[in-house]
Order: structure tokens, then sequence, then C-alpha cells
């Protein structure tokens, strides 16, 4: 929960592993692993310096030693801040419009003038003018009064006023403006640059499918979809049809893996009722299973009041904390890539909870449990393979897989290693993603309607950003000619940092062209690629905390 107060060189890991979340820098969703271990990739963007910390971030699990080498302004966040700073105000459409305008109305006026002045020669000479200089001086009054009557001095008062009524109309729709000609650069915008986390999504990890195996013997997996966003408890289990599950916890394995999300757990999420917000800490995936725990909910037989909608209390982790006691925990570490919990029941005995990495935690399975009878049977290979099938589909859709299992222990064991990590028992996956927002997709459609083209730029990783895109319909492509959308791929639409600055001037153009996706990015390259948007004629406006 420390926030990092300047960027750091790491020195010393004190704990199995140090993760930080540092969204709030580089977009990423999830925290990022962090190493003693010296980066020796050249031109590598900030989130490939795994060996560093950045002020801002925030510390979601270990200790470490570090050595500071940059504060202030010398920070990459304070470098943000030179670059902003740095920056020349642009002359908003509007401005230009009338700045031409006015030029143009200058000539004109100063023309008539001269010709006014000139028709009117013949009539210097006059004998009530009272001599030919004052007849001139005389035509050049007329002349100059022609020229103050023709100046539109109620055009500024008026374009003041039109954009006071615009930002009305907008205020009445839950937007607010702070600057009256940003109204009208809205107008004209034909480029939105969008950040993704936050912004398109949630910026909450979110469990949004789990799979059990239905049956052994004849291989049978089900897959579940989980409804409900953010930090809410309440939610829906879904069936393959699409329909609620009463009571999901009423399955053997959908329970086991319930209380192992629950207890196999070092985050903590309680709801302030001060403040009205789920107050967090810990690591962003703990978090997701312990909602996920909830959302599962209480078997029958714990005879739990139904959850009504918009309870806040974390009933599933204050039971299952009341009928398991932690004994010991074998913490997460990069090489074993899985977290073991002792618990010890109410009938003393002993259970040890596990969860990792799919890979890590599947191999040392010999056994499964049925979610249908509830019967421990023997791992066979057809099961193995339906359970790495629906692992690779999970990571097609960009979702952080874990698997998660059990073992009886014998009675007064009192401590867990990596040597009790054998001969588990199979429960189910999980599958975790920062969801995209409800509201994005059709938002998003408004803006494809309206004929502005919208760009994801964030500095999360390729795959995690072209499946947010997919899901928002970001790649549908618009056919004006016969009005019809389809779906494309992302070839030659989505770009990382590293391959837009390994192109050539002209490649950057071209690739700005089609972009879509702007994926794995540093600040310096947004602002490159604002600069090649507005280079190329378009109106560009920036959205999100990126």
């Amino acid at each position: 929960g420390e926030k990092v107060p300047a960027d750091c060189r790491l020195v010393k890991i004190h704990s199995n592993q140090l993760r930080i979340d540092q969204a709030l820098l580089t977009g990423e969703s999830g925290s990022v692993e962090k190493t003693e271990d010296a980066v020796r990739q050249d031109g590598c963007v900030l989130q490939d310096k795994t060996c560093m910390v950045y002020s801002g971030t925030v510390v979601t699990v270990g200790r470490a030693t570090c050595v500071v080498v940059g504060t202030g302004v010398n920070t990459a966040i304070g470098k943000i801040q030179n670059t902003l700073e740095q920056t020349v105000e642009d002359m908003t459409p509007l401005k230009k419009k009338l700045d031409e305008f006015g030029e143009l109305l200058g000539k004109i006026i100063a023309v008539i003038c001269i010709l006014v002045w000139v028709v009117n020669i013949g009539h210097f000479g006059d004998k009530a003018h009272g001599g030919v200089i004052r007849g001139a001086v005389y035509y050049f009054k007329i002349a100059v009064a022609l020229a103050v009557a023709a100046i539109p001095e109620g055009l500024p008062a008026v374009v003041t006023t039109c954009l006071a009524l615009g930002t009305r109309r907008m205020a009445k729709k839950n937007a607010l403006v702070r600057t009256l000609p940003s109204v009208e650069t809205l107008g004209c915008t034909s480029v939105i640059c969008s950040d993704k986390t936050g912004t398109l999504t949630c910026n909450v990890m979110t469990a949004m499918r789990v799979c059990v195996v239905e049956t052994v013997s004849s291989a049978e997996v089900t897959n579940y979809a989980i409804r409900g966003e953010s930090y809410a408890t309440h939610g829906e289990v879904l069936d393959a049809r699409g329909i609620a599950v009463k009571q999901p916890a009423d399955s053997s394995a959908m329970a086991n893996l319930a209380i192992c999300c629950s207890i196999c757990n070092d985050s903590t999420l309680k709801y302030d009722k001060d403040k009205g917000v789920f107050e967090k800490i810990g690591e962003a995936t703990e978090i997701a299973l312990r909602v996920l725990a909830e959302k599962i909910g209480l078997p029958t037989s714990a005879r739990a009041p139904p959850k009504a909608f918009g309870d806040t209390a974390m009933r599933s982790t204050e039971y299952w904390e009341q009928e398991f006691v932690k004994l010991a925990t074998a913490e997460f570490t990069s090489e074993r890539k899985r977290m073991s919990t002792l618990v010890s029941t109410q009938r003393e005995e002993r259970i040890l909870f596990v969860k990792g990495a799919p890979e890590s935690v599947l191999e040392l399975c010999t056994s499964v449990m049925s979610n249908a009878t509830g019967r421990v049977e023997r791992m066979t290979d057809t099961v193995r393979e339906q359970l790495m099938m629906q692992m690779e589909s999970f990571a097609t859709d960009a979702l952080r897989v874990l698997a998660f299992a059990m073992r009886t222990m014998p009675k007064n064991t009192d401590t867990c290693a990596e040597g009790d990590e054998e001969a588990l028992t199979f429960l189910g996956l999980v599958g975790l993603i920062d969801p995209p927002r409800p509201e994005v997709r059709y938002a998003l459609q408004t803006c494809k309607d309206a004929g502005i083209r919208v760009i994801m730029v964030t500095g999360d990783n390729q795959q995690t950003a072209e499946a947010i895109a997919a899901q928002i319909g970001l790649n549908d492509q618009y056919n004006s000619f016969t009005g019809m959308t389809k779906i494309s791929d992302f070839q030659g639409r989505s770009f990382t940092g590293a391959q837009f600055e390994a192109m050539t001037e002209m490649q950057r153009e071209d690739a700005v062209r089609s972009m879509c996706v702007f994926s794995r990015v540093e600040p310096a390259q947004k602002s490159k690629l604002v600069e090649l948007l507005k280079r190329q004629g378009n109106i560009v406006a920036m959205t999100g905390d990126g």
C-alpha cells in the first residue's frame, strides 16, 4: 500500500516477490513483478525496465531496498510535466477562422475605402471644400468613417454568446467545460486518442470466467460466466446457456474453488460506509478472487440469508474465515509460480489450498474433483487435454488464467512447504481481466456515426489491448460504399511503441492513417502520435488519465 517516493533502482528484494501497481504511469491493468536483475535490452520502454520502481506508483506485494536515481522533475512523472509545460498551445479552429475572416475583411474594407477616395478625386477641387487639400481630407474622413462602420464590433460578443449557449447545453448532459473555445474545438474533432485503463475499461481486475470439470468419466468441463462489475460483491454466475445459476456453491468444485479464492488470499476488501466506497489493500488479482468468492456465495447448508442487491457485506469471506483457520502460508515465488495456504477445519482436519499459474498447478494434480458428484477421481489424460484447451481459450481472450487445487494433509501438520505441493486435487480455472465499461461500445458507435475516428493509446501489452479493442468493436471497419460494417483483424492497425520507433518517418505517416490500437507506449510517443495526426490535418482530442 505504500507509494514509491522517487524513481529508484532495485538493489535487494527482501520478500519472495515485489509487485508494483504502475497503472498511473504506464496504463498497465495489472501489477508488475520487479526483479533485481539488470535489463540488457536496448531501447526498452518504461514498462520493460523491471529493475526500476517509479515515483507515484504503489507497492502491492513485498519489500525491497532501492537506490534513488531521480527526484522531482528528474522522475518519469516529472519528465511528463516538463513535456506538458513545453507544449505550445495551438490556436483553435474557430480562432484560426476568425483571424482569417478578420484579415480578409480588413483587406476588402481597405480596397473599398481607397476606391471611395479615388472615385471622388474629381470633387477635391469643389468650392464648397475651400481648396483641393481640404477636399482630399474631407473625402479621406468619409473613407475612414466607412471603414469604421464596416468593422463588425459585435462579432466577439456574438461568438462568446454562442459558445456560452453551447456550454450550457453540454452542462445539461453532465459535461463540464472549463474554457469556452474548447466547445467549438470538440465540435470539430476528427480523431480521439483514448487511454485504455480506467477510461475504456473499469480499471478493476475482475473474474470473468470459471471452468470446472463436471464429470471425470466423460471429460466434460463446464464454463461459467461471471456477471457483476467493480468491487460490488453482488453478481450472477451464468451457465453456458446464459441462465443464472441458483446457489452455485451447492456444487462441490465451485464451493471448494470459492473457499480457495477466499482463504488462499492475502488481500483485504472492506466497504467504508462514511466514504461510500470499497477500500482495498493488496494485489488486484487477489482482490478480484475475493470478490468472485462473494459472487459464488455460500452453500445452502450454511443457512445464510439471501444477499440483497447493493449489500456490501463480505459474508462469504467472514463465513469461510470462521470455518477455516489459517496455520501457514507458502508465499508465491517466481520460480514456483504458485501460493499455498494450510488451514485447519473445525474437525481438526488439515487442508492445503493451492493457487497459481495453470501449467504450474496442473502438473502437480493427480486427481480432480467432479462438480456434479463431488467425488475425487483420478486425473486422466483426456481431462488434462480438455483443461489445456480451456486454458488456451482463456488466453486467446487475453484473460489472465489461474488454476486452483487442494490436498488433505495429515493431522497435526502445522507448516507447509514446496514439498507438500504434490498429489493435488484439481478444482478449476479462473480467467480474469480488466473489463471494458458497459457504455463504451455505444459511445464508440456514436463517434463512428459522427465521423470521428477513435484510437486506443495504452501502455498495456499488445495482446490485452487488442482483446479489449475487439470487445468494444474498435476493429470494426465501416464501408461507406456498401454501408456495411465488418470485423477485421488488427493486421496493419495495431502497433507497439517499439515498432513505431523503429519506423521511418514515411512509415509512421502510413501507420497513423490506419492505426486503431497503439500499445506499450511511453508519454513521449503519445505526443509524437498527436503531432503526426495534426500534421495530416486532423483535429485531435485526448481523453483519459494517460
